[in-house]
């Protein structure tokens, strides 16, 4: 393997590494409130784009990036949509419109506890 070919491999595997953090993140809490809707569509937009040109390269650890990008930002407008206003939590149970540990929550445990 020539020198070139091992550094794309290397970066591919840590770029695709990279990633796992977020997605394993953004699937165990359902929380992507901080993610904007149209950086996830335009990330989608140009990762279809971005395929006319990285498929039309030889195969290689090229490719293997692009389709962990393409697996990872249609991963998160997938649960963006799904999970945008649902109110649910981790485990799926409803929170009642209040995120778990919120100001609101925690106060009115506090009061309750001093009555």
């Amino acid at each position: 393997m020539n020198l070139p070919v091992l550094a794309g491999t290397l970066s591919t595997v840590l770029f695709a590494a990279g990633m796992l953090p977020m997605l394993i993140k953004a699937a165990r809490t359902r929380d992507l409130a901080s993610y904007s809707l149209g950086n996830l569509i335009l990330s989608n937009v140009a990762n279809i784009v971005h395929s006319l040109y990285v498929f039309h390269l030889p195969a290689g650890p090229i490719w293997a990036l692009h389709l962990a990008y393409v697996f990872a930002s249609a991963l998160m407008l997938a649960w963006w949509l799904r999970y945008r206003e649902t109110g649910h939590d981790a485990t799926g149970s409803m929170q009642a419109g209040k995120p778990e540990g919120s100001a609101m929550d925690i106060t009115t445990r506090h009061q309750g506890a001093q009555s």
